[in-house]
């Protein structure tokens, strides 16, 4: 048959009506549900708890009922971390406005305005309930809620005659969105779904105080519809080892997704008071599913039924999963991950306890045959025991043997696999291995710090995100005088987690050790480092260094008149070298000048002392002639070598140097 002919018969069917076909939905749900993840999810819930049940027995005789908080470390532990990297800076995302506007004042007012319906509201409470869900279930839902308050603020007026001023309150109104943790086991999705957007619909099925159901319907929020009171059922209550129902609640279904346009036609619409005009263009009125939001009270009675009012027709539903598997809308959280590690150390320890019951106490043999009637087989400290005969032949003391001590080291390789399953990290003194390098060490940080980052970055993504974009979104649509509707950019503003920033720390301290202390990069890694700690006074930290490097206008002008002064004294030092080199060459080319008159005044001195010697020292001249010629060349030599050396650069001399003294004129006696 054609799938338009399938339509068709559904529109014209006269029996079907809609609350009929929503509960059909979530029943098979809830049956699909129930079947496949239940029992898991209250195990790992006991888990978590540290609650034993009869099914979480290992053996037969096991008598012991402790539970390892190991697994509740690890949830813990990582659920620390994903906070602390969310929302340890103060402001958890930013909106940015498109290119195309140059005013930010909206931008700016839209962000104030949120981050202040969050403290208010205590949204940072529901998002870390959320995470703590995912990383025991696996999945973290919730559902984004439309509220009005009324907000009180202090307030003034002149009064009637204008002479005095009334003090007093303002009481306003408002629309703001909240968040509400969703339990796994409270949540209905469809069976074939990935994502909550492929998903034909989605419904939240719990037990809700019924005075709250009351007060919407006299509002005129709900229809005013008579509901029952006290018909719950333990399977939604929040806590499994709830034995009974608490008064005073009744069922509430909320669907959210798609149904058949001629039922909801046929629905009665309740009034409601923060409906806006939506400019989207209308749906294709042949369409046979049209997005809408269902509520229903014990399982039928209908309370509101409308098509989806967000302006941007999403779902307000945002959920996340810890782990993400492949092709599955659940997903696998930190109880699952450790949970085969932490039954093996549960077995470990119960059976240790239930050995040392054996071999701890003591006990005894007895003859029954010659023991009184009556008598009771049990050993008290100073009772007494009837015997007939020796008691040294009726009773006999005896003991099991002793516990192995191999156990110990056991539950501590277990302890270690439930860390190494989940990502934990465990720093407690008993933990570290002393003989553990710093390197070794590092590295298995890091591989940790991967997982973390992992988790963090698929929370922002699928979760955090998409919920600020819808929070923006209700604004937008509920006080449009405010938020203009405009095309804003959210982002997320990732931080590291509490053993990310240790770990960053210690590789900044590590770099901060091979670095100068007069090197410019010092500061800015003291910065860091500061920045990434967890104290109150960070921020004035950090602004007392920057006004201690910002250079001091007093110091800076003594450094440049000092500086002016030290090269004036180097060029006055440079003048004096000059000066005194100039004088040096003058002195040096004098010297050369009477050098050089010297040879000639030899001359002459010779020629006089030959005219005046007689004819006696004839036999002598000879000889003495020589002696002259040889004392002549030699000086001529030294002359040579003089003005060799006065024509080379001089450099300029330090001190004045003495003038060299004259050379020695060989003297000359007359002959006689």
């Amino acid at each position: 048959m054609p799938i338009v002919d399938n339509l068709e018969a559904k529109r014209t069917s006269p029996d079907d009506d809609l609350e009929s076909w929503v509960m059909d939905k979530v029943d098979s749900w809830t049956e699909d549900y129930d079947s496949n993840y239940r029992s898991k999810h209250d195990e790992y819930y006991r888990l978590f708890r540290g609650i034993w049940a009869k099914g979480d027995a290992t053996r037969s005789t096991e008598r012991s009922r402790i539970v390892s908080p190991a697994i509740q470390q690890a949830v813990e532990s990582n659920v620390a971390e994903i906070e602390e990297a969310a929302f340890g800076r103060g402001n958890f995302f930013f909106i940015t406005d498109d290119k195309d506007d140059p005013d930010q004042e909206d931008v700016a007012l839209l962000r104030k305005m949120m981050h202040e319906d969050f403290g208010k509201l205590a949204t940072k409470q529901a998002i870390a309930e959320i995470i703590l869900n995912s990383a025991i279930f696996g999945t973290g839902i919730g559902e984004v809620v439309l509220d009005t308050i009324t907000e009180t603020v202090p307030d003034e007026e002149i009064s009637e005659d204008g002479q005095s001023r009334i003090i007093g309150v303002t009481e306003r109104e408002r629309v703001v969105t909240k968040l509400v943790p969703v339990m796994p086991k409270h949540f209905r999705i469809d069976s074939a779904a990935t994502s909550l957007d492929n998903a034909l619909g989605c419904a939240i099925d719990r037990d809700v105080p019924t005075h709250t159901i009351e007060i919407l319907q006299e509002k005129g929020i709900y229809l005013d519809t008579p509901i029952l009171s006290d018909v719950t059922d333990l399977k939604r209550q929040p806590d499994i080892e709830v034995s009974q129902s608490p008064k005073g609640q009744t069922r509430l279904t909320k669907y959210f997704g798609l149904v058949p346009r001629h039922l909801l036609e046929k629905a009665k619409m309740p009034p409601n008071s923060h409906m806006v005009e939506i400019l989207d263009e209308p749906e294709d009125e042949n369409s046979f599913y049209v997005e809408a939001i269902v509520i229903l009270a014990d399982g039928g009675q209908l309370l509101k039924a409308e098509q989806n009012p967000n302006m941007m027709n999403d779902r307000n539903i945002v959920a996340f999963q810890y782990d993400k598997l492949p092709g599955m809308f659940w997903g696998r959280g930190v109880v699952e991950k450790g949970y085969n590690s932490q039954k093996a150390l549960d077995a470990e320890m119960r059976a240790r306890i239930d050995a040392l019951g054996l071999t701890v106490h003591p006990m005894m043999g007895v003859d029954a045959s010659r023991m009184p009637r009556g008598a009771k087989p049990t050993i008290a400290p100073g009772k007494m025991i009837l015997t007939n005969g020796s008691p040294s032949e009726v009773l006999y003391p005896f003991k099991f043997g002793e516990v192995g001590q191999i156990t110990f080291p056991q539950a501590q390789s277990l302890a270690a696999m439930v860390q190494q399953a989940t990502g934990a990290v465990d720093m407690s003194p008993g933990n570290i291995n002393a003989d553990q390098g710093s390197a070794a060490m590092s590295m298995s940080k890091g591989s940790v710090l991967k997982r973390h980052k992992r988790t963090q970055l698929n929370f922002e993504e699928s979760f955090l995100v998409p919920f600020i974009c819808k929070v923006a979104y209700r604004y937008m649509q509920y006080e449009p005088e405010k938020f203009p509707a405009k095309d804003y950019k959210f982002s997320v503003k990732g931080n590291l987690g509490i053993v990310a920033r240790e770990y960053e720390v210690a590789q900044l301290g590590q770099i901060l050790q091979t670095v100068p202390d007069d090197s410019p990069l010092k500061p800015k890694l003291i910065e860091a480092i500061i920045d990434h700690m967890n104290v109150s006074n960070k921020e004035e930290i950090i602004s007392l260094m920057k006004q201690a490097a910002e250079p001091d206008p007093e110091k800076q002008k003594a450094d440049e008149e000092l500086r002016v002064a030290q090269m004036d004294f180097q060029a006055s030092q440079t003048a004096a070298l000059k000066g005194q080199a100039a004088e040096s060459i003058a002195r040096a080319e004098k010297y050369n000048a009477e050098m050089r008159g010297i040879p000639i005044k030899l001359e002459t001195e010779q020629a006089r002392v030959a005219a005046m010697m007689d004819d006696e020292d004839d036999k002598n001249f000879d000889k003495r002639m020589k002696i002259l010629d040889k004392q002549l060349q030699e000086r001529s030599m030294e002359d040579q070598a003089q003005a060799t050396a006065a024509k080379a650069p001089a450099q300029p001399p330090q001190q004045p140097q003495q003038p060299p003294a004259a050379p020695e004129v060989p003297s000359f006696k007359p002959f006689r």
